[in-house]
């Protein structure tokens, strides 16, 4: 019941066009391995950024929905997402802190002696932000079960020297 209660919902439509959104990353990534690929999705669908043929766009993202609901959920989930960067600066912002924060005084000097802590802290930290990031996807921002998730169109947008496209989905 809860999950088809947020399959409904607007965060499972934003979930499941945000884990199809990877997924067409990762694949156009294969395709066109020397080319920047960013995006951003949205309750009606997803953004791509990069220059790309709009076929290959259209390709990709119906080869991506294929293959989610074939069962490679792993697609779903990448490194560069924004949400494993939010997790990785939490929880570096959080350990440099806690780690300069202790001690008597405020001095600098002694400040600066806890420095050697606070980057061993920060290194741990991002460490632990890999597999914690790729957790969140996973339960909170992305979805790889997009059902019957439908791309209505992909449309070519341009923005300056950027090229922008705009893939239209329906639940």
């Amino acid at each position: 019941m809860a999950e088809s209660l947020d399959r409904n919902s607007l965060v499972g439509r934003i979930r499941r066009n945000h884990g199809l959104e990877h997924a067409t990353i990762h694949v156009l990534s294969a395709r066109y391995p020397q080319t920047p690929i960013a995006g951003r999705a949205d309750r009606n669908g997803f953004f791509i950024l990069g220059s790309l043929p709009s076929e290959a766009v259209a390709e990709c993202a119906q080869e991506a929905a294929s293959r989610l609901r074939s069962g490679e959920g792993h697609l779903a989930i990448h490194p560069n997402c924004g949400t494993s960067f939010i997790t990785a600066a939490v929880l570096a912002g959080a350990a440099s802190y806690f780690s300069l924060l202790g001690g008597r005084s405020s001095r600098w000097q002694e400040r600066l002696e806890r420095l050697p802590l606070a980057i061993l802290s920060t290194v741990l930290a991002l460490i632990i932000a890999q597999p914690l990031g790729a957790a969140a996807q996973r339960h909170l921002t992305t979805s790889s079960e997009i059902g019957g998730l439908v791309i209505l169109e992909v449309q070519r947008l341009h923005r300056g020297r950027t090229t922008i496209h705009r893939v239209l989905t329906q639940a």
